[in-house]
């Protein structure tokens, strides 16, 4: 939208119309007159996704990047410290309960903490991975795509599956969150115009700052023997 003083109050009008009911506002990019803002909203089961598109659209210098069904409030800020203190108060699951919150922080449907050769710095993109724990949400077997190159990085699977990687730098670990897709939660669905955007940039580097400080946190407890496999 227009980086410009009424524009998110127009937005908030519009949504209000349509009877969606805004729970939060995050902004995740400002630059030259334009912004990226993440409208967490909820709304009447009877209210059609098209019609919130159609108003929107109206707006002028307004674009939709995404629409998706969250399993859960995307959490502010501040709760990223909360997260890591919860991760230090219990070291010996601590990799399992960063897991288990990663996805209302980035809004993601699920998430898990995956494993490939030791020696992951030259991991080819067609090492295997290896899924240790999985948080509430992660399908039987979750198809995690090709990683490599080892960076916090956003990518696309085939499928339409939105994915963050993010390495842990320590015995051979991987976080990966996921949104979208034929499987989640917040599945893509052309047909109702539930689309899952690709993760922003913000919300890589935000997961990426979270992991290293967990890392920092769990120091030896990221042992592969130490992590509770996944059911």
């Amino acid at each position: 939208m227009p980086d410009r003083p009424g524009s998110l109050g127009q937005v908030a009008r519009t949504l209000g119309v349509v009877g969606a009911d805004i729970v939060s506002v995050i902004v995740l990019e400002r630059s030259q007159g334009r912004a990226v803002d993440d409208f967490t909203v909820v709304w009447p089961a009877s209210a059609l996704v098209g019609r919130i598109l159609v108003g929107l659209g109206a707006v002028p210098g307004v674009r939709v990047v995404g629409v998706w069904r969250c399993t859960e409030l995307p959490a502010p800020i501040g709760r990223d410290v909360a997260l890591l203190g919860q991760v230090a108060a219990d070291a010996g699951r601590g990799l399992a309960t960063l897991v288990d919150g990663i996805p209302g922080l980035v809004a993601a449907d699920w998430a898990a903490v995956t494993s490939v050769d030791p020696a992951w710095a030259g991991a080819p993109a067609s090492a295997p991975l290896t899924v240790r724990y999985a948080s509430w949400g992660a399908p039987l077997a979750p198809a995690i795509p090709d990683i490599a190159p080892l960076r916090p990085r956003a990518v696309t699977s085939a499928d339409g599956t939105h994915y963050v990687a993010v390495p842990l730098q320590k015995a051979g670990l991987v976080l990966v969150a996921a949104r979208g897709g034929p499987d989640g939660p917040g599945r893509t669905s052309a047909a109702d115009g539930a689309i899952a955007p690709p993760f922003h940039a913000s919300e890589v580097d935000r997961m990426g700052q979270l992991v290293n400080a967990a890392v920092l946190v769990l120091g030896d407890h990221l042992a592969p023997t130490e992590i509770v496999e996944a059911a």
